[in-house]
């Protein structure tokens, strides 16, 4: 199996979940983990296995206007002019059959808050001919900036196993 994770983080907390789902993944085949910016300068990925992940920013994705808010909050070097919407609306359709994955992090408290990067990605997966191969997912943290909330980065390394599973079951049966 060949998969690719493209993610977008401004604090760390969403490339930490994208490394932990790559190192899940890596126990059955080959993952490549890209930021959203070095994705934008690679060609589409011919993989098995698409996982995509991006901040929750005002109730979904980001846009350059809350990239650059989030910009203020951090010493890191944050890309403002394009994340995982803009990667994600300007990706070519994908052949009938082509397997992808979302998930988002965002706030774990207040726990009612609505909205969820993870969930804006999926449908944006389908519109290009993706089928989702489980529910988009969130991973919490805590506060905005975080820290992941206790639990997290094995709770994504689950969930990478989970997805490896039913992709090779998947191609098991398509032999």
């Amino acid at each position: 199996m060949r998969a690719r994770v493209v993610y977008e983080s401004m604090f760390g907390n969403t490339a930490a979940i994208a490394k932990a789902i790559a190192a899940g993944v890596s126990e059955y085949g080959e993952v490549e983990v890209l930021d959203v910016v070095a994705a934008a300068q690679r060609p589409e990925p011919m993989v098995d296995l698409l996982v995509v992940g991006a901040p929750t920013h005002a109730f979904g994705m980001s846009r350059a206007r809350t990239r650059r808010d989030a910009a203020t909050r951090t010493e890191a070097p944050v890309a403002v002019d394009i994340g995982m919407r803009e990667w994600l609306d300007a990706a070519l359709p994908v052949p009938p059959g082509s397997r992808a994955a979302a998930f988002g992090t965002k706030a774990a408290k207040p726990s009612w808050l609505p909205g969820s990067a993870a969930r804006g990605a999926g449908k944006r997966l389908r519109r290009l001919g993706y089928e989702l191969a489980d529910v988009p997912q969130d991973f919490f943290v805590d506060g905005t900036l975080g820290p992941l909330t206790a639990g997290e980065l094995e709770r994504a390394r689950a969930w990478a196993d989970r997805l490896a599973h039913t992709e090779l079951d998947r191609s098991a049966h398509r032999s």
